[in-house]
This record gives structure tokens, C-alpha cells and sequence, in this order.
């Protein structure tokens, strides 16, 4: 499994790069990894919304102009969208963020309704923006809320190959089978907010299952962080990070 190497240190040391001499935009927080070929940066939007930084290119996830406004960002080399929910799809962003060459990767369901990009099908893998994509399941499962993220319209969430690391984003779903067979995680998003994803204790099982080294609770509006952190307390191989991310 791929060692993560993270240090705080180096990551003040490193927050006036590339760029952006007094940080990013807006105040916007970040953490740094080493993946073994060069430095991974996360950008912490807020909500579902995320910007990976890596070798010079530009990868948004899910970005809403609630959460930043991207006339003052870097244009995107790569967007990931993972359903069609106004809190994941923003066309305006998308136009902000959108520059000649930007690829816009997404579910057909949302692809159809953006009028744009191109479809990524669970199980695809894709290389683009020097890193890894592949796209896999993210729905409801419990009684009553699978309407919010039904199987079959086969929403993404995005397993990301960067260097030597391996990041899920895992979009809006409930802890499901195929959570089993993603591989190796370094780091994982898992939502956290009742009724449209998870609970903490459904939280706390996902990550369970998926076994990261590093795990981001996202998309979690008013619930409770701290009843996460204290689920997973006893588990020394889980570090549970809370970021801006509510």
C-alpha cells in the first residue's frame, strides 16, 4: 500500500506556492501529500466542493459558486462532477472555471442535463490532467431516501490516482457493497448529513470498510463532526480531519 507522507511544518512552509503569494482566494484552507512524484495540494472550497492542485494543473470537484467565487481561481484543466443536484452542479461555475482544453467528466444523467462534457461510466478508468479517474457507484440505500440518489440513475463518485496515492471522493451515497472492492484508499470524502447521505455511525462503518488512511467527513451541513471523531477514536490506522466542509 502507498505510504503517505504528510507534515504540518511543510505545509505552512508551503502555503505562499504556486501562485498565490498570500494563500488562496478567499481565505480558502488546503493540506499537502507527498505522493511519491511530486506534491498533491487539496483546496477545501467548502460543502462538496474541492480543488486538487497537482504538477500544475488545476482539477475541480463538484464546484458551486456558493463556495467560491471563481473569477479569482486558476481555470480548470479538469472538472469532476458527481450528480446533477444544485449543490454539485453549477453551470455557472463551470463556465468560470472552463477555458479552452478543459475537460468536464460526469455521469450521462448529469451530462444530459449540463449539456455538456463527457459521460464516465463505473468501472472506466481515464487518465486526464496527469492523474488517474475512475468512476464508480454512489446512491441511497435506506428505505424512504433512495430517492434522493436512486441506483439506477448511476450517479459518480471518483476513485483519483495521483502519483503513488489513491483518493475517493465519494459524492452523495450511503455505505454500499461496492465500497468493498475500491483497492487501497489514502484518502477518502465520505458525506456525512441525514437524510440525503449519512450518519456518522454510517460514516464510521464506511470508512470501516474502506480502511483510509486519512479520512475527510464532507457534505455535512449541521451534523455533528464530533460524534464521527469519537466513533472512530479507538481506530489508531484512521485519521479523521475536519475542514471547512459543512
Amino acid at each position: 500500500m502507498a505510504k503517505l507522507a504528510f507534515s504540518v511544518a511543510l505545509a505552512f512552509a508551503l502555503s505562499a506556492l504556486p501562485g498565490f503569494a498570500q494563500g488562496w482566494p478567499e481565505g480558502k484552507a488546503s493540506d499537502r501529500f507527498d505522493t511519491g512524484k511530486g506534491e498533491l495540494e487539496i483546496v477545501f472550497l467548502g460543502h462538496a466542493s474541492l480543488i486538487f492542485v497537482y504538477k500544475g494543473s488545476y482539477i475541480y470537484i463538484d464546484p458551486v459558486s456558493q463556495y467560491g467565487d471563481f473569477s479569482k481561481y486558476p481555470k480548470a484543466d479538469l472538472i469532476l462532477i458527481t450528480h446533477e443536484h444544485g449543490d454539485h452542479l453549477d453551470p455557472n461555475a463551470i463556465a468560470a472555471l472552463s477555458k479552452s482544453g478543459t475537460r468536464i467528466l460526469l455521469p450521462e444523467a448529469t451530462r444530459r442535463k449540463l449539456g455538456a462534457g463527457e459521460a464516465l461510466e463505473h468501472g472506466e478508468p481515464l487518465d486526464a490532467a496527469g492523474i488517474g479517474v475512475l468512476a464508480v457507484a454512489a446512491y441511497n440505500v435506506t428505505p424512504g431516501r433512495t430517492n434522493y440518489h436512486p441506483k439506477d440513475r448511476r450517479d459518480n463518485g471518483y476513485v483519483i490516482t495521483v502519483g503513488s496515492l489513491r483518493v475517493y471522493v465519494a459524492g452523495d451515497t450511503e455505505p454500499i457493497p461496492e465500497m468493498a472492492d475500491l483497492g487501497p484508499i489514502d484518502i477518502a470524502f465520505l458525506p456525512m448529513n441525514q437524510p440525503y447521505t449519512m450518519t456518522p455511525e454510517q460514516t464510521a462503518a464506511a470508512a470501516k470498510v474502506i480502511r483510509p488512511k486519512i479520512l475527510y467527513p464532507y457534505h455535512f451541513g449541521s451534523t455533528d463532526t464530533g460524534a464521527l471523531t469519537k466513533l472512530l477514536a479507538d481506530d489508531k490506522e484512521i485519521e479523521v480531519r475536519i475542514r471547512n466542509l459543512q
